[in-house]
């Protein structure tokens, strides 16, 4: 039976990443079978999973395997396997379009660059599409396990492919892939069983190809019918350490989290007790290009008793941990287990609590011994780590030692590398907070009027400048016994760090400006909760201050930014009375014209912490006419 071939066209970025990925990843080109065994792998996980509702879906033929055959005549390789298969819809939902989100920004990365271009390519996840790598035709025939009518697929790659329907008598999934010249070093079962072996042994179901088949090592030509197994067959992270090379976990990594590069580190570990499971967890080294997609799903996969249940298990990792990778395999839960039943399971919370240990644990260590990875780690996945200082109560303490921060101790250009202990270690004497800014850029952070105390008085500030940094700030209130305190909210205190002749001074200069005080008050009406003499200002005219317990103006513009509706709270504008804009405003007695200073010094405060101002053509009409009168 064949119907009527139909011919549709790729979606633009399919042509866009075979294009790409061909020239990026040849010279690499032997993972085009990792990346095939790894889907076949995968159907045949998720036929088990939907076989334990469905057991009629085994058609008779419980024992899953993916074969490997080659025809040195026809020049084709053939991977088949007798997982799930698929349906008609789902060939082409699976090979013809690329249904993830963030595909756009993820194309307008790339550079041209082959190097730099074959990282992003494995970031985005190559999958079926790396059988051009070696193939200039290639098809493809699956029948969906229990459907009676299968599809078979075909292209050269170019922009088109074909679909009919097809005849099938085994489910599952058969791949042809017809080689390009100079690729017939494929036609030789040693090659590709040295391929197998080095890239796909950790596979759990077994992979054959026949006995002695075509050229062997000895160069000497044999066939048989018989079948061996090349992969060791059995699930990694069931075999003791000793057994694992670092080899071998780093393939079984880009196996299971479909990744091109190797991981950054990995825990493996077997836990008894109350709750027996094992778990081997990974940290990527990179940073998938869609992390901040909020609909992402998580990756880590759940087995019971080496039987597949799900994959991107959310009750399995927190949301602050979705970049970790890997496998939990239970001994206790039910083979049955929902989504619904984990939402309830106090298994599943244990298991997780368990896991989130050891994966802080891991960072922990490479924090402490590895300084290098972990500022690797940092960069990558730094962002999302410190959400967990606010979704994770139980681990805060744990987290916030993990945090590395840029400071005004740091050099220029320098990564975030300062951590809360490193900051305590430095503190002066008599000190007892620890003093932060937040604000949209680093250069923003760095050149804040609030900073120029601190500056003169060589107190260390930590400049928050992530998105999330606002979040983290809000949660984590103390570290170890020292307060977090925002530079640019409430009142200047100092504490120990100001002596007696300071405060004194102070007081002076508070009484002294009191004239001055009143006047921007009036001047500035309602645009201001209050208006007060600092001593926190060294060069700069003015300053707005937040209210202690307020939200941030920097909070209040992200949130106005993202589309939320916001009751601000008025500022308080802080002066500095030793400025000569200041002196010149309190000695002004045209009050239009002292009016006009004090707009001004508002409106440069407003700008200097990152404000956008509501009246702009007022703010330079004003500015023109203070100049033109000193050059008068």
């Amino acid at each position: 039976m064949s119907a009527q071939k139909e011919t549709l066209g790729f979606q633009t970025e399919v042509k866009q990443l075979l294009k790409l990925m061909i020239h990026s990843l040849y010279s690499n080109k032997e993972i085009f079978l990792r990346e095939l065994i790894s889907n076949a792998s995968d159907a045949a996980d998720k036929l088990r999973f939907e076989g334990m509702a469905k057991p009629e879906l085994f058609e008779n033929d419980p024992e899953l395997k993916i074969g490997i055959f080659f025809d040195k005549d026809a020049r084709t390789v053939t991977i088949a396997d007798n997982g799930i298969g698929m349906s008609r819809d789902e060939v082409v939902a699976n090979i013809g379009t690329i249904a993830k989100s963030g595909t756009k920004a993820f194309f307008d990365q790339l550079s041209g660059d082959a190097k730099k271009d074959a990282n992003l390519i494995g970031q985005f996840g190559v999958g079926f599409y790396s059988a051009f790598i070696v193939a200039d035709k290639v098809t493809l025939s699956s029948r969906r396990a229990g459907e009676s009518v299968a599809t078979r697929w075909e292209s050269h790659g170019e922009g088109e492919y074909t679909l009919e329907q097809v005849e099938k008598a085994e489910r599952g999934t058969e791949i042809v892939l017809h080689l390009k010249e100079g690729e017939d070093e494929l036609l030789n079962d040693w090659r590709l069983k040295a391929i197998v072996r080095k890239y796909s042994d950790h596979i759990s179901i077994p992979i054959e190809m026949k006995k002695g088949a075509g050229y062997g090592e000895d160069g000497e030509v044999s066939n048989s019918d018989e079948l061996e197994v090349v992969n060791s067959a059995s699930a990694l992270w069931t075999r003791s350490k000793n057994d694992i090379t670092e080899e071998q976990y780093q393939e079984f990594y880009k196996h299971v989290a479909h990744d091109f590069t190797d991981p950054l580190a990995w825990s493996h570990a077997r836990v008894e007790g109350r709750q027996e499971y094992t778990e081997l967890l990974y940290i990527p080294s990179r940073a998938p290009f869609d992390m901040y997609d909020r609909e992402r799903k998580q990756g880590v996969k759940l087995y019971v008793r080496r039987v597949f249940i799900m994959e991107d298990t959310e009750k399995l990792m927190p949301h602050y941990l979705r970049f970790v990778r890997g496998v939990i395999d239970s001994n206790d839960l039910p083979l049955n287990v929902s989504r619904e039943i984990l939402q309830e399971s106090k298994d599943i919370d244990a298991i997780r609590a368990g896991c989130v240990k050891k994966v802080l644990g891991l960072l922990e260590d490479l924090s402490a011994n590895q300084p290098e990875k972990y500022a690797a780690f940092w960069k990558e996945f730094g962002q999302v780590l410190k959400e967990g200082v606010g979704e994770d109560h139980a681990n805060k303490e744990r987290i916030a030692k993990l945090l590395r921060f840029t400071s005004t101790a740091s050099e220029d250009g320098a990564e975030p590398s300062v951590s809360l202990a490193d900051y305590i270690g430095r503190m002066k004497e008599g000190q007892d907070k620890i003093y932060y800014i937040t604000a949209d850029t680093l250069a923003a952070a760095k050149n804040s009027p609030h900073l120029e105390v601190f500056k003169k008085k060589g107190v260390e500030v930590l400049l928050l400048t992530d998105r999330v940094d606002e979040w983290v700030a809000g949660s984590m209130f103390e570290f170890e016994g020292k307060q977090l305190q925002s530079v640019a909210k409430g009142a200047l205190d100092l504490g120990a760090l100001e002596d007696e002749a300071d405060k004194e001074a102070q007081k002076q200069v508070e009484e002294a400006s009191k004239p001055v005080v009143e006047k921007v008050q009036k001047a500035l009406g309602d645009k201001v909760k209050e208006v007060r003499a600092t001593a926190r200002l060294v060069d700069s005219p003015a300053c707005l201050v937040a209210g202690e317990h307020e939200m941030s103006a920097h909070l209040e513009r992200m949130l106005k930014a993202a589309g939320q509706k916001v009751e601000g709270s008025k500022p308080t504008l802080e002066i500095n009375p030793e400025h000569v804009l200041v002196k010149k405003l309190a000695a002004e007695s045209d009050e239009a014209r002292a009016g006009d200073l004090a707009a001004v010094l508002y409106d440069q405060a407003l700008l200097a912490e990152g404000g956008k101002l509501e009246d702009p053509a007022s703010f330079v009409k004003r500015i023109n006419k203070l100049m033109l009168e000193l050059s008068a």
